[in-house]
């Protein structure tokens, strides 16, 4: 198998990507897609391994999707969003199992919850021998061929996710923009750049924002990008989503050109 680059549209009705510093009074979620989330999703659709399974083997093990996944080079854009947010709610339930109410009492849990959450995910398949090259072809023919092991889900077995729009993409890695241009992905923004335009020193803006239209916005997120494998907690970076095009001097790693769309992404 050759190296590939393809994206497929993942949507769901609901998605509830917990955000693990918030646990009293209501559960909070991200609002994008993250790295560590998808890796579970491609795991369950090929049949790795999960949290359960990594539990009964040894209590501290990170499971088999993310070891054998967690350096696949991702991108992801979000889809139908209000300038890269999703509507969202609060959802409340009673959970009344025993290990939950060890007082005796009924946990009442309430949980934000993504409406209708959309995201095109990028993958650059197979491109280091030191990865497993059968996994990413099953990967590869179980997205094109929309099927899957385990039924995969958004953050909960309860809000199962489907995917449609299969590409494959002529593309150039480690692309180098010669003028301003837009990343149709979210991308990591570097700490020595302000999204908002300096009057004082120009350079240090982001953004070109000599180049206004009408509709121009800025999401950002900090969103997790892997596990810190001796505490097992996320690692978060901070991410934009923008329609603004990007000043030609500030240097992005892993930008891939998608031809022929001539649309630029960074995979991480």
């Amino acid at each position: 198998m050759d190296a590939k680059l393809i994206s497929v549209d993942l949507r769901a009705q609901f998605g509830f990507l917990k955000k693990p510093d918030t646990n009293e009074g209501i559960y909070l979620t991200y609002n994008c897609l993250h790295k560590p989330a998808l890796l579970g999703i491609l795991g369950a659709i090929v049949g790795l391994g999960g949290y359960a399974q990594a539990y009964s083997l040894k209590k501290d093990l990170l499971p088999e999707y993310y070891q054998k996944l967690k350096s696949l080079k991702v991108g992801i854009q979000p889809l139908d969003s209000a300038k890269g947010n999703y509507q969202k709610t609060v959802i409340t339930y009673n959970n009344s199992v025993g290990y939950a109410n060890l007082d005796g009492g009924t946990l009442i849990v309430h949980e934000q919850t993504v409406l209708r959450p959309a995201y095109r995910i990028f993958l650059l398949l197979n491109v280091d021998d030191d990865l497993d090259q059968r996994l990413h072809e099953r990967l590869y023919e179980s997205l094109k061929n929309n099927e899957t092991v385990f039924i995969p889900y958004l953050g909960k077995n309860d809000f199962q996710l489907w995917w449609e729009k299969f590409t494959e993409y002529d593309y150039e890695a480690n692309y180098t923009p010669k003028e301003s241009y837009q990343i149709e992905s979210l991308f990591i923004k570097r700490k020595d750049r302000s999204i908002r335009e300096s009057i004082d020193n120009p350079r240090e803006a982001l953004f070109d924002f000599r180049k206004h239209q009408p509709g121009n916005f800025v999401y950002f997120e900090n969103l997790p990008v892997e596990f810190d494998e001796q505490i097992k907690h996320y690692r978060q970076a901070s991410f934009v989503f923008s329609n603004w095009k990007v000043v030609r001097d500030y240097v992005i790693e892993n930008l891939f050109l998608l031809r022929p769309e001539n649309k630029i992404v960074q995979l991480v």
